[in-house]
């Protein structure tokens, strides 16, 4: 894979209807052709991606939480409970084309992981683990982090 032409797809896939995928390829062969050479070229195949959209991105990030939800119950019986606003801001963060949905993992380990394992450390050594890790989004966009031990009222 390669991100070459990377803003002539952005820019082909920003109207409201996007392009066939041989009008893409077509848009982007003279940038691959200034790349590679014309006999490693003949061999590819060019596949050119689609920008991912909000709604993807944040199925994406819904589901990569989702897994983390599983770490928690399964290692602190803890439900982790994040509202739509969470996952739309998560997603909205995640925004680069040539990162894409790489860009979650990369907010999860160096921004989320971190502080929900300080967050827990502090809790285990009061003794004291909640039922629930509720993480939500302040005015500013920094995590917020509250532990309940009442029902869930997010998804």
């Amino acid at each position: 894979t390669s991100n070459l032409a990377s803003d002539i797809i952005m820019k082909a896939c920003s109207g409201p209807e996007l392009p066939d995928v041989d009008d893409l390829v077509a848009q982007i062969r003279p940038v691959l052709s200034a790349h590679f050479k014309p006999a490693l070229l003949a061999r590819m195949t060019i596949i050119p991606y689609y920008p991912i959209g909000a709604s993807v991105m944040a199925d994406i990030v819904r589901l990569k939480l989702k897994s983390l939800g599983r770490r928690l119950m399964k290692s602190h019986k803890m439900e982790l409970v994040l509202s739509d606003h969470v996952i739309r801001g998560i997603a909205s963060l995640c925004t680069e084309a040539e990162t894409g949905a790489r860009n979650i993992d990369q907010l999860m380990n160096q921004a989320l992981l971190p502080r929900i394992s300080q967050k827990i450390l502090t809790q285990m050594a009061e003794g004291v683990l909640p039922k629930q890790l509720v993480v939500g989004i302040d005015p500013e966009g920094y995590f917020t982090f509250e532990f309940s031990d009442g029902e869930a009222t997010a998804a």
